[in-house]
């Protein structure tokens, strides 16, 4: 019975329900994905045709585009519907529905973490460590980079996902959000959640707040070299 669901669909409320606001908003985002998806696919385009680009830096951008993509395209149908669904009508998404959208969010959240901070190192390597570069990112090194950060995001993806289906919701269905995502889930639940509050708060840190710091630390170094090489330069000419 603790792993049995009662509710078999859920509701979700959107962005906001004043009827004056939903084309507006609809036209809004509709541009903002097609933008989007024009943008990331011109880069994937342009990658796999050039072979001048075929160099790490562009292997893991052709990659950020492909997961920014995916990443948009799981949210927004699903979003732009809501808007345009008459008043009576609501919302609905299945419960496999519901927790499908919730693991490719998460997958592709935690995957882009990754890849930007596998990108990050490239550029770090690159400018201060020029003369290793080829040996410290080999198309070998960035395959393994880049498993690394797809499986970072299955694994967080999937220890999402399972601690939200062994919760039991009863009666509440109507998700205060437009897509499903955990807190919003977790409200809803008629069982304990302080399981899953301790998996998002470590499971998050892990793979959302230690890639932010190491970004923000190899930029930090990438700024500070670049200081020392223009401020070399100004005492050089000083000197002559």
């Amino acid at each position: 019975k603790e792993n049995y669901s009662f509710v078999t669909k859920f509701i979700l409320l959107g962005i906001t329900e004043q009827p004056e606001l939903k084309i507006p908003l609809f036209l809004c985002f509709l541009v903002i994905h097609i933008i989007t998806a024009l943008r990331n696919l011109t880069y994937i385009i342009l990658i796999v045709l050039n072979s001048h680009l075929h160099t790490p830096m562009y292997f893991f951008l052709f990659n950020l585009s492909c997961i920014d993509l995916c990443y948009s395209s799981v949210i927004t149908p699903k979003m732009l519907m809501n808007f345009i669904q008459k008043k009576k009508k609501k919302n609905v998404i299945s419960y496999m529905a519901c927790m499908t959208q919730l693991y490719f969010f998460w997958f592709f959240v935690f995957s882009e973490c990754n890849v930007l901070t596998s990108m990050a190192y490239d550029r770090y390597v690159a400018i201060c460590n020029p003369l290793l570069y080829n040996v410290a990112l080999s198309p070998k090194v960035g395959s393994y980079l880049l498993l690394g950060s797809y499986l970072m995001g299955f694994s967080g993806a999937m220890i999402h996902t399972g601690c939200v289906l062994r919760l039991t919701f009863c009666d509440g269905n109507t998700v205060n959000h437009c897509f499903c995502d955990v807190l919003p889930l977790l409200q809803l639940s008629c069982t304990s959640t302080y399981g899953n509050e301790l998996e998002l708060f470590i499971v998050t840190g892990k793979d959302i707040i230690v890639p932010t710091v190491i970004i923000f630390t190899s930029y930090g170094f990438i700024i500070s070299s670049i200081l020392k090489v223009v401020l070399r330069k100004s005492l050089s000419r000083r000197m002559y």
